[in-house]
């Protein structure tokens, strides 16, 4: 499946997605499909005529269309681009950072919810989750490598998102994240000193947001973790 990207860098198109709601109705055309402004408020727990506002102020910024035609008077909404991505070359840096980091927030969450609920999940749903974790000695090159091998990973059976049909028997919707990042700042004593390489903030995901509601402090629960450093 070729996945739609799309890189944002207006300060107008970030300042449209910043509100929960938007960012969870984009995740969900993604995840789910087309849905008109009425289906995706059952799912989201709003109104339809609050749905429909934000779907609109989302189309007038080019992240969803429309449909023109459809049963009856059907219109579905459809995401225009699966993959959003954001950095360094946004009009304005600090709204990239800061829409960055509701992202990152919006998927701890969801895995709090998981952990939280995991010991109640059939045994091969628990077997099925896990939490990895690891420190390598890398060079900027073996991790920008190591980087896009994982989101290609990512990125498996991305198009059953589109095409129901191709969910097997069985299947459910997964959560998956991952992030390569130095472990601290550059040490220019130590042996990895040298010219530093400046860094570039970027987040992209087919999926690229979560619709989950905040999380408070969750009972603790078994779920695997793989530790490695």
């Amino acid at each position: 499946m070729t996945i739609t990207r799309r890189r944002v860098t207006s300060t107008a198109d970030m300042k449209a997605l910043a509100h929960p709601v938007r960012l969870a109705l984009l995740e969900l055309l993604t995840v789910r499909g087309s849905m008109t402004a009425s289906e995706a408020a059952g799912e989201l727990g709003q109104t339809a005529a609050n749905v429909s506002w934000h779907l609109r102020r989302l189309g007038d910024h080019g992240f969803v269309r429309q449909s023109t035609g459809g049963p009856g008077r059907r219109r579905p909404w459809k995401v225009v681009a699966e993959s959003l991505s954001w950095g360094d070359d946004a009009g304005d840096p600090t709204l990239a950072s800061a829409l960055r980091d509701v992202a990152v927030d919006r998927e701890v969450q969801l895995l709090r919810a998981a952990t939280a609920r995991h010991d109640a999940e059939p045994e091969p749903w628990q077997s099925a989750t896990t939490l990895n974790q690891s420190r390598l000695w890398l060079t900027a090159d073996e991790a920008a490598e190591l980087g896009e091998r994982i989101r290609e990973l990512l990125m498996t059976k991305a198009e059953r998102s589109d095409d129901p049909s191709a969910r097997p028997d069985g299947a459910r919707l997964m959560a998956l994240m991952s992030w390569v990042v130095p472990y601290g700042p550059i040490d220019v004593t130590g042996p990895d000193a040298g010219e530093p390489r400046r860094r570039r903030r970027f987040i992209s995901a087919a999926s690229p947001f979560s619709s989950g509601a905040a999380v408070g402090p969750q009972p603790a629960s078994r779920l695997p973790t793989t530790m490695k450093g």
